[in-house]
């Protein structure tokens, strides 16, 4: 099938499907307002706008094409006019990331020579760099997973400074026209099989909140927007989890929700714990919690593991939640099911149902609101695998396997594939979505795809 074949049966199909749609995560207040890891409430949906585009290629519905120098994941933030990533640059031959399945091997020893750790911002009409800042140059102190770069923690903005970190160096903080503004070292410490951080920092009400858990001294702590000054830190007792914490502003309290190997916990904005249980969740959690439907929800799906939950928390939760790990009848979870979550990408919540894509290139698909299975283990064709979570606007699911490969999926009881749109490049980052304008991180660019738009192939 074209694609113009596809877009005109998807734009037939999409009326009937948006009705499938209009219960989703709450919509953002301004378009063009895409601040942290899979946007607000970290729930990889966007408001529905016509000039977001279904299908798309290297050349076709793409506005531009910028070039990334070095290598990264970090996923594009968005704030008014600018777009920020981050990446590293080195004159030195280094291991390119590999996409698949590494069940434990990695890169054992630092890369070699200098590096640089770059933050960029680019103008998001346009495409055109508006300003560069080498935060940090030296030769890298640890490793890193063979996937992953030395640039994988997404920035945050608060729409006055852009926060920058990298895991395993520190923290930086740039007025939105670069300058420097303040910035606070972090002390390397050893990870599992030398995998390096990888958690993205949040913002919430002038404090920077940065979870950081390794194999010597786990932690999650708070500083001071303006100043970059420790407000608090409260130790962990974590070692092998790389999840992005979720600020949950619900209508008992706001809260930070941080998975976790041993205990999935919540903290207040002064970082006290508030609730905390075990849920079994395997060795190795990556998944990033999120709301919906006024639920939280959290999970993990190491491969290896038989137990790989997902849990639907309520609002207010206190204490032990699962003391005897009965899930099933703890009145803090909605529901619970013990072998629906994923290693890598995080689920996503559209309309009525909960989707999840497996790294091994499976979608299932859930009740958000009770969790019952609507449909189990579907196989994506053609086949790839996925590290990127599955994002939604306008009536469409859409899945971006490491290929570049996105598969374009109607939502709803019934699975079906409805095209698959290629930009040809390795690619691990989840995108983000401001107003007519899809952005998509590849392993060398950033792709502005918008409905209608052009670019000449030969540029």
């Amino acid at each position: 099938m074209s694609a113009a074949d596809a877009t005109r049966m998807i734009r037939g199909l999409l009326l009937g499907c948006l009705l499938l749609c209009v219960c989703g995560p709450p919509l953002l207040a301004d378009e063009n307002q895409w601040p942290r890891l899979r946007g607000p409430n970290a729930a990889g949906v966007a408001p529905d706008h016509e000039g977001l585009p279904v299908t798309w290629s290297t050349t076709v519905n793409v506005e531009w094409v910028a070039d990334v120098p070095g290598l990264g994941w970090s996923c594009p933030v968005v704030w008014g006019d600018r777009v920020f990533l981050t990446g590293v640059v080195t004159g030195h031959p280094v291991q390119v990331p590999k996409k698949g399945m590494y069940l434990g091997e990695g890169v054992r020893e630092p890369a070699k020579g200098v590096h640089r750790w770059m933050v960029y911002c680019f103008n998001l009409n346009t495409g055109a760099m508006l300003w560069k800042h080498e935060a940090h140059a030296g030769q890298p102190e640890v490793p890193r997973h063979p996937k992953s770069t030395y640039a994988s923690e997404t920035p945050t903005t608060d729409g006055e400074r852009l926060y920058v970190l990298f895991g395993d160096l520190g923290l930086w903080c740039y007025d939105l026209d670069g300058k420097l503004l303040w910035q606070r070292k972090i002390k390397p410490k050893k990870t599992e099989f030398d995998y390096g951080a990888a958690a993205s920092p949040v913002v919430h009400d002038g404090q920077v909140i940065v979870v950081y858990d390794n194999l010597e001294s786990s932690w999650i702590a708070a500083f001071d927007a303006q100043t970059g000054d420790e407000r608090w830190r409260t130790p962990r007792d974590e070692t092998r989890s790389w999840s992005t914490p979720l600020v949950w502003e619900n209508p008992v309290r706001t809260e930070i929700v941080v998975p976790g190997e041993h205990r999935n916990r919540g903290y207040s904005l002064e970082g006290d714990l508030l609730w905390e249980f075990d849920g079994r969740m395997g060795k190795l959690v990556i998944p990033s919690p999120f709301a919906a439907h006024g639920l939280c929800y959290i999970s993990s799906g190491f491969v290896a593991e038989n137990h790989r939950p997902t849990f639907a928390l309520r609002p207010g939760a206190s204490g032990d939640l699962a003391p005897e790990g009965d899930y099933a009848n703890s009145e803090s979870f909605a529901w619970y099911q013990e072998r629906s979550g994923s290693y890598n990408p995080s689920q996503v919540v559209y309309g009525d149902y909960l989707y999840t894509l497996y790294d091994q290139g499976f979608l299932t698909c859930h009740d958000a609101r009770t969790g019952e299975e609507i449909y189990g283990k579907q196989r994506l064709r053609p086949s790839g695998s996925f590290t990127a979570s599955p994002f939604a606007f306008n009536g469409w699911l859409f899945c971006l396997s490491e290929d570049g490969l996105t598969y374009v999926v109607k939502p709803g009881p019934e699975f079906e594939i409805l095209a698959t749109n290629p930009l040809d490049e390795r690619c691990l980052s989840s995108p983000a979505m401001v107003g007519d304008k899809l952005l998509i991180r590849t392993a060398s660019k950033l792709y502005c795809l918008s409905e209608g738009a052009s670019v000449d192939a030969d540029k």
